[in-house]
């Protein structure tokens, strides 16, 4: 084999090393260019995950105030609606107060209601004897029906005549007027109390009201309100 034959082989074994190394290095362009197409394809659709989370965190975030919100307004609405039934149903019973101011001005029928008031209180207190107070106003009237209203007592309890001691140091509050609007006050009506001060029982107009009131509260509301009030 001469020099030529022998070039000729060197040179095809260079083309095939090379031609090798040329498919080869196509192959790992290849395979790396596919492994970074997946890679970034992860990275993408991670990214995408990231981003839809964090989208739907901020969504329910607004979601969740707006909640809070919408609670806050009907919390608030609903107290406003209560503030409104409270102040109607205050504004009855301040009229109601009004009105009895009126019971102590007809003398003849006021006179019958302390009788009435003083045996009540009796039949409750059912004690022998009793300290009785009144408005300095209505102290006239309070010892004119004394005897009737001991003889009442005494028929429908049917026990001894009771003492009773009206209190001629202290006196109920007078009745409200413009001079004393802001002060205590007490619309007619007695307080009597055991002699030791230990059992009292007011049986003013004003508690007696209360009294009404607060026992016949669902009821008002209900025929103010409805089922609203329920």
């Amino acid at each position: 084999m001469n020099d030529s034959d022998v070039s000729k082989q060197i040179q095809q074994m260079v083309r095939f090393i090379r031609q090798e190394a040329e498919e080869k290095a196509n192959e790992i362009n290849v395979s790396a260019e596919e492994e970074f197409n997946i890679e970034k394809l992860q990275l993408v659709e991670a990214e995408k995950k990231k981003i839809r989370q964090e989208y739907e965190r901020k969504e329910k975030q607004v979601d969740v105030r707006k909640k809070i919100e919408y609670s806050m307004q009907l919390n608030a609405s609903r107290i406003k609606v209560l503030q409104a039934q409270d102040d109607l149903v205050s504004s009855m019973k301040e009229a109601a107060a009004k009105e009895l101011l009126r019971v102590s001005h007809d003398h003849h029928s006021y006179k019958t209601l302390l009788k009435d008031l003083i045996v009540q209180s009796l039949l409750r207190l059912k004690e022998p004897a009793v300290l009785l107070r009144c408005r300095r106003e209505d102290l006239e009237l309070v010892e004119s029906v004394l005897d009737a209203a001991k003889d009442e007592y005494t028929e429908k309890a049917g026990v001894h005549s009771p003492e009773i001691i009206v209190d001629s140091k202290v006196y109920l509050p007078p009745a409200p007027s413009h001079h004393n609007a802001h002060d205590r006050y007490c619309s007619g009506g007695v307080v009597l109390a055991s002699r030791d001060g230990k059992i009292v029982f007011e049986n003013t107009l004003d508690a007696r009201l209360d009294v009404v009131f607060r026992k016949k509260l669902p009821e008002i509301r209900k025929r103010l309100f409805g089922q609203i009030a329920a």
